[in-house]
């Protein structure tokens, strides 16, 4: 555990005691939110990012130990167990090492190596190999023709038959090719070389044929060099067809690598082993080493391709809510018209509605006349418009119905991936039995503006969008890493336990599927839970969850003014004897004047005294005081507020030179798109996102940020924009 500790410690760049100490955190079972919030002062104040990567980490070498014991146990029952090869297991820092290491004792399937022992040749090849005999090599392979000495019955099988010695020769060739192949220190050596000077190449197929990959018809690009989003882009080339890929190695490097360790001086051997190491390489190595290259540069990519997904999922689970305000979804379609659904500050459902604007119905007036009737009787302040197909077409449409309406009323584009799989999923259907399944789209897109992440959480998290090459990446990493975003997003918010749908519940630290359904149905019984305590009564939810979901999870209108805050119960002693030393008690909480005076108070406070008075950690203390100053606050409200529209733009709008304020919907590697009113996103190249030099986009802006652009370039007929922030 040490040795695990200390290298976590080294790769995360942080203590080995904090390492040590969140490992028993997290072997006692807690859970990454609570330990962020609520055990700052055991790891030091390590964030949830840290944590999550200290827990991968902690996964992956635990599971490298449990291999290295496995492998040397393996080779310990063959008897060949050497303390070279323990050294060589003990240092190995990654499974392929390992696995090169474990090879030559591997079970192999039948090989030419293996039929050409299993003639016993084995003694030959060791000769050739050691390069000392002076004899003749054609005269010694004479020894081990045995076509005259088998039995009749052995003749038969070709495997135990050597009938001359250009045979035996060639066999014990192929034992020394698959020896060469085999070691360990030549494919390190090998992948170094590769990993500094090779190159990936591509070539199409079909060099006539049009496609989303011609910029690599004829490509190459340094291994060492190449970003995520392109080795992304050729694996999926090559999957469809379009693209021939290869690595160009340094083989000259290589073979003489080799050689140079391999040959004694020159000797009758010397040109046999010389055609054997090419043939070990080009038969044996090259074609294990391209795999294994291709298949590490893929993960890394993907990582990094998860990575970048899950922080713009992150942006767009904790966008800021529009509360208080009615709202209509805009689901936009063409044949089958656009679905209409008004939901209230509460998000229940108002009306429903089918009308056909778009084409081929066309039927404009009619859907005029509805949709300002349905303005002025449900009495709605935003139109949110779904960002599929016909959206433009809608928000036109739109536009120009607001100017008659009676009320003030604005509309925002709003990001409708997954609402279709939601509309057709098993929650849909129980949140909404009696509403056409094309409908539920629709009361979606409407709740996604007043809670995004309340809304987003019932779709599953590959489905939300904000990536690049989301569909081609491990799925099951890509689902553990975006359940951790999803679960980290829900944490920092906190969740209303009397309101919260299962789906929501289910995400907050320490509660399962199981339990957020119980607590939905204890309330449903019991009416609203009062206090925090009451979860206890809840089926399923023992002392340990309780501990893990207490703090993350809101009760308004309670016993208790402290539950509307992340304050744990754990510190409800330690906070009221904090109120009582500053002269209020937990109910000034809800009186504006006195929490206006308990902030000024607050700020007075010297934390490490008083932290060492109420025999608290200074963190924690910290903590109670941002809670204390905030009580309910949603952090959310910090967030970038969606822009509000009330006119339409169209791409012959657009001039070169102009500015305009849009919405970043997507970052990826190369830069991000911003939503600028017009039918597609516009790009901004990372090159133009500012006048320092920056390595990834992310450091500039995430998704949801409201950015000033300025149009640099417009390509009609690809219906393409080119923006720029250096305006």
């Amino acid at each position: 555990m040490n040795q695990i500790g200390k290298t976590i410690a080294e790769e995360l760049n942080i203590k080995e005691s904090q390492v040590e100490a969140t490992i028993k955190l997290i072997d006692e079972g807690n859970t990454i939110p609570f330990i962020a919030r609520y055990r700052k002062e055991v790891t030091g104040g390590l964030s949830d990012e840290t944590l999550r990567d200290l827990g991968e980490r902690l996964t992956y070498l635990r599971n490298l130990e449990a291999r290295k014991e496995e492998v040397i146990h393996s080779i310990d029952e063959q008897g060949k167990l050497t303390d070279e090869i323990l050294k060589a297991v003990a240092i190995s820092k990654t499974l392929a090492e390992v696995e090169d290491i474990y090879r030559p004792y591997k079970q192999k399937k039948k090989t030419r190596a293996t039929v050409a022992k299993a003639k016993g040749l084995e003694p030959l090849a060791e000769i050739i190999i050691a390069q000392k005999e002076t004899r003749q090599i054609k005269e010694i392979a004479k020894e081990y023709i045995n076509i005259d000495k088998l039995e009749e019955a052995d003749k038969q099988n070709k495997d135990k038959v050597v009938k001359t010695a250009e045979e035996a020769i060639q066999g014990a060739l192929d034992i020394i090719a698959e020896n060469i192949s085999d070691n360990p220190e030549y494919r390190k050596a090998i992948k170094i070389m590769c990993y500094r000077e090779a190159l990936i190449s591509t070539k199409a197929i079909d060099e006539e044929e049009k496609s989303n990959y011609e910029m690599y018809y004829d490509y190459q690009e340094p291994i060492k060099w190449i970003p995520s989003h392109r080795i992304l882009a050729i694996n999926r080339g090559e999957k469809e067809n379009v693209l021939k890929v290869k690595i160009e190695k340094p083989e000259d490097k290589i073979i003489v690598h080799m050689e140079r360790d391999i040959l004694q001086g020159e000797t009758q051997f010397t040109q046999m082993i010389k055609d054997t190491i090419l043939d070990s390489y080009k038969r044996l190595i090259e074609p294990s080493i391209d795999r294994e290259i291709r298949s590490d540069l893929t993960e890394k990519a993907e990582e990094k391709a998860i990575k970048v997904f899950g922080q713009n999922a992150k942006q767009l689970l904790l966008g800021a809510p529009i509360k208080g305000k009615t709202v209509m979804g805009f689901d936009p379609a063409y044949r089958t018209g656009c679905k209409i659904a008004v939901i209230d500050e509460t998000g229940k459902v108002l009306d429903t509605t089918t009308i056909y604007p778009t084409a081929p119905q066309n039927d404009v007036e009619k859907s005029k006349k509805e949709l300002l009737h349905l303005i002025e009787k449900d009495k709605i302040d935003m139109i949110a418009i779904g960002n599929g197909t016909a959206s433009r077409e809608s928000e036109m449409f739109v536009a120009d119905v607001i100017k008659e309406a009676k009320r003030e009323v604005h509309y925002v584009i709003v990001s409708e991936a997954g609402a279709s799989v939601y509309s057709a999923s098993k929650l849909a259907t129980e949140e909404y039995p009696d509403i056409n399944v094309s409908i539920r789209g629709a009361i979606s897109i409407a709740r996604r503006l007043q809670d995004p992440l309340a809304e987003l959480v019932k779709i599953d998290p590959k489905a939300i969008g904000v990536g690049q090459y989301q569909h081609d990446v491990n799925q099951k990493n890509l689902a553990e890493s975006l359940g951790g975003v999803v679960e980290g997003a829900v944490n920092k918010v906190g969740v209303d336990v009397n309101t919260a749908t299962p789906s929501l519940l289910s995400y907050v630290a320490g509660i399962n599927n199981t339990i957020a359904k119980n607590i939905v149905k204890y309330r449903d019984e019991n009416g609203k839970l009062k206090n925090r305590k009451q979860l206890l009564k809840v089926p399923k939810l023992g002392k340990v969850a309780f501990e893990q979901c207490a703090g993350f999870l809101r009760i308004f209108g309670g016993d208790n003014p402290l539950e509307i805050t992340a304050v744990h119960p754990e510190s409800y002693e330690a906070t009221e004897k904090l109120l009582t030393s500053l002269g209020f008690n937990v109910s000034d909480l809800q009186d504006k004047q006195k929490l206006d005076e308990l902030r000024q108070k607050l700020k007075t406070i010297e934390v490490s005294k008083m932290a060492k008075e109420l025999e608290i950690g200074e963190m924690t203390l910290s903590d109670i005081i941002a809670e204390l100053s905030k009580p309910g606050r949603d952090p959310r409200e910090d967030m970038p507020k969606p822009i509000l529209r009330s006119d339409v733009l169209k791409l012959e709008d657009l001039k070169e030179g102009m500015i305009l304020t849009g919405t970043v919907r997507n970052v990826i590697d190369f830069g991000a798109f911003v939503d600028i009113g017009v039918k597609h996103d516009g790009l901004v190249h990372i090159s133009e996102m500012s006048d320092k030099y920056i390595k990834n986009p992310s450091e500039v802006v995430a998704v949801g940020d409201i950015v000033k652009v300025k149009v640099i370039k417009i390509d009609e007929e690809r219906q393409k924009v080119g923006l720029s922030m250096k305006c």
